[in-house]
């Protein structure tokens, strides 16, 4: 059963079926029929009519932003309508975003896990050969450094990449946010607490959720500034 919020992602093939609906209505029915029965809302659907063969698909990354914003799921009638290209799924894993399919609910987390976990057996079978040539290098007689040294420099590359990922983190969001703002000042929203009460009013939740404040609009709009 269906919980929590969803923004739902069509794609047909070619600019015919998406005039005509060709399959459109076959998907959206399944969407509605994963959904119905459960205490559901749908934020937004998006159609894209491209190819699978390209992954620059503009209504997916739309899609993809109104998630992140308001915390929902992703659903598509099937996983083939997203993609077959292993990479591209694993590209939106890293988006951030829940992802479910109406055809077979737990198929997508089980690929994408599936692929997680190869990508860290590479992982792993690197650190292991990078092991054995450090290993091979100390037999040698070569110097390989001051391991506390190696230790306090391995804390400050953690800490920079840190904070890195939040900066990135917050410029994706601003960057995913903007479009909205955008449409409230052209409505005429030219304060900052006309924009507060707009952003709440269109149930887009604050950074850690809630409402907004007004300093919060303000870091928003120098963050969409500085994008």
């Amino acid at each position: 059963m269906a919980r929590g919020k969803f923004v739902a992602y069509y794609r047909v093939s070619t600019e015919r079926q998406g005039r005509s609906g060709l399959g459109l209505d076959a998907q959206r029915r399944a969407v509605a029929e994963y959904l119905n029965g459960g205490r559901w809302k749908l934020i937004a659907e998006h159609t894209e009519v491209e190819s699978g063969k390209h992954n620059d698909r503009p209504e997916l990354a739309k899609a993809l932003a109104a998630c992140r914003v308001h915390g929902a799921t992703l659903v598509v009638a099937k996983l083939d309508r997203l993609s077959r290209d292993a990479a591209f799924l694993l590209t939106l894993r890293d988006a951030g975003v829940e992802i479910t399919a109406a055809d077979m609910p737990d198929a997508n987390r089980l690929t994408i896990g599936i692929m997680a976990m190869i990508a860290e057996h590479e992982r792993e079978a690197i650190s292991a050969r990078t092991k054995a040539a450090l290993a091979a290098a100390k037999a040698r007689g070569v110097t390989l450094g001051n391991p506390s040294h190696l230790d306090r420099r391995a804390r400050r590359l953690g800490t920079a990449a840190s904070a890195r990922a939040r900066s990135a983190k917050a410029a994706q969001r601003a960057q995913d946010i903007a479009a909205t703002v955008r449409e409230l000042q052209a409505a005429g929203a030219s304060s900052l607490r006309d924009l507060t009460r707009g952003l709440d009013v269109r149930g887009v939740p604050a950074v850690r959720g809630g409402r907004w404040h007004p300093a919060a609009v303000r870091r928003l709009l120098g963050l969409i500034d500085r994008a």
